[in-house]
């Protein structure tokens, strides 16, 4: 893409949305008078979350869950509850609903519209409002929206290729292979690995450090004991050698590992470096994520750039599609109120929960109470287990929890952690406490609770968590 056409063959637009997924959202009648360019060049239109991330991988987890559960269902009184998994038969249920969305979405943009022009060509920046694409055609607009997301991080020791895949592949593979090694911790490795679990596959999972990094450490060590197949953690792979059955990993702890495929999911990069974003001039955080502002604006030599825009994974901490729906509300606002001279919209929504859908699953949000201790927090943590309440005994759950993590004094709720059945829900209610800033006081005993229902589990941490503040109360009051 080094080829230029000249000058005299720029095409004009008032706004350039670079990515397909949150991005897309953007066009609406409130710029239906402005000339829009959608420029992807994704092997499926509509970005990752739809055709390769969270939606499709949640199809493949719901049959996955319910095998697990009839499978290790004996506790509870079932009998040769065997079950078997179709991969193909799930694997086309999926896409022959992800794909005609995705193939749908591509066609109205490119036709649908008399103001937007879809753009499928790679492209990169060669000014600060001019792109060129990979064909040599120049785009400029005074308004461009940076939504170029990322991709899997490739290893040094495994490069892509037949046998070492990403989740793009993974999701489409033609049969399954009897053993793969799954490397990473995060949430698309932990969600991969209890998938290809559930459907058969031998799998282990090779962490670097500790699975689900940077959630409460109890929740970590609980998520790596009750996982279902085999986890090495505190290693990475060294080298790889092709055998005639498929590859033999060389390991950092000196011992060696046979497959036939590695699904190499250890974290995502910005795809600022093939936009080559740096060619605008723009600010950079040292792992490649572009600077924004509170409202979107990329930065540029620290202040803002004139109408240039930035969502989702390419500038957030956050890789979240939730995150990137909010961030493209955001830009899409303060567009029209740019073009209108009025106050800007800031991106002030918080706390940001997150759930990983793998086995058992996981959510949180906020700080644990080593990050709070951490902030200068004074603040302490309630555990309340799943088979502490009558939900746990109709599961027979003796490993899951939730934890709370509270601020003393104000009782503010400054995180939570939960793993177990229906955690990304139960979760929620938290997460809506903290956002209208709720305390813990009150919360539990001022609404009903269903009886007997997983919020009880939630009902009761908090309920601790109210104990112990008027414990403290208590003891102020006596001059302890």
């Amino acid at each position: 893409m080094t080829a230029e056409t000249p000058q005299a063959q720029v095409e004009e637009f008032d706004l350039i949305i670079i990515g397909a997924g949150s991005g897309n959202s953007i066009p609406s009648p409130m710029l239906a008078d402005r000339r829009i360019a959608i420029v992807d060049d994704g092997e499926r239109f509509g970005g990752t979350c739809l055709n390769v991330g969270c939606i499709p991988t949640k199809m493949f987890v719901r049959p996955a869950d319910l095998a697990r559960e009839l499978r290790t269902g004996e506790h509870l009184g079932l009998r040769n509850a065997h079950v078997d998994l179709d991969w193909a038969a799930v694997r086309d249920r999926v896409f022959g609903r992800i794909d005609p969305i995705s193939s749908g979405g591509e066609q109205y943009r490119a036709t649908g519209e008399p103001n937007i022009s879809l753009v499928r060509e790679q492209v990169k920046f060669v000014a600060e409002h001019e792109l060129i694409t990979a064909s040599g055609r120049r785009l400029r607009a005074n308004n461009i929206v940076i939504a170029g997301g990322s991709r899997p991080r490739e290893l040094p020791a495994l490069p892509f290729g037949e046998r070492v895949i990403t989740n793009a592949e993974a999701l489409r593979l033609e049969s399954l292979p009897d053993r793969m090694v799954v490397i990473g911790g995060g949430a698309v490795a932990c969600e991969f690995a209890a998938v290809f679990d559930a459907f058969g596959v031998a799998v282990e999972q090779l962490v670097r450090s500790t699975p689900l990094r940077g959630v409460d450490e109890e929740l970590s060590e609980a998520y790596a004991a009750a996982a279902g197949w085999p986890m090495r953690l505190g290693v990475t792979v060294e080298s790889a050698t092709e055998t005639e059955s498929g590859l033999r990993l060389e390991l950092s702890d000196g011992t060696e590992l046979e497959t036939d495929l590695v699904l190499a999911a250890a974290g995502r990069i910005p795809n600022t470096d093939t936009l080559d974003t740096y060619a605008g001039g723009f600010d950079h955080h040292a792992d490649g994520r572009l600077v924004v502002d509170v409202y979107q604006r990329v930065l540029r030599g620290g202040v803002p750039a004139d109408g240039i825009w930035a969502l989702g994974d390419i500038s957030s901490e956050h890789q979240l599609k939730h995150v990137a729906n909010q961030d493209a509300r955001i830009v899409a606002a303060n567009l029209v109120a740019s073009a209108a001279g009025e106050p800007l919209e800031a991106n002030t929504l918080g706390p940001v929960p997150m759930a990983v859908f793998t086995s058992p699953e996981v959510a949180s949000f906020g700080d644990s109470l080593a990050d709070a201790e951490s902030k200068g927090y004074d603040a302490f943590a309630v555990r309340h287990n799943y088979g502490w309440t009558a939900w746990g005994w109709a599961l027979d759950d003796d490993t899951s929890f939730c934890k709370i993590v509270v601020e003393r004094g104000s009782g503010a709720l400054l995180g939570a952690q939960i793993i177990g059945p229906d955690a990304a829900i139960l979760v929620q209610t938290l997460v809506q406490a903290a956002s209208f800033g709720q305390t813990v006081r009150g919360l539990a005993r001022g609404q009903y609770w269903p009886h007997p229902a997983a919020t009880e589990i939630v009902e009761n941490a908090l309920l601790k968590a109210e104990e112990i503040l008027d414990q403290d109360e208590a003891m102020a009051e006596a001059g302890e």
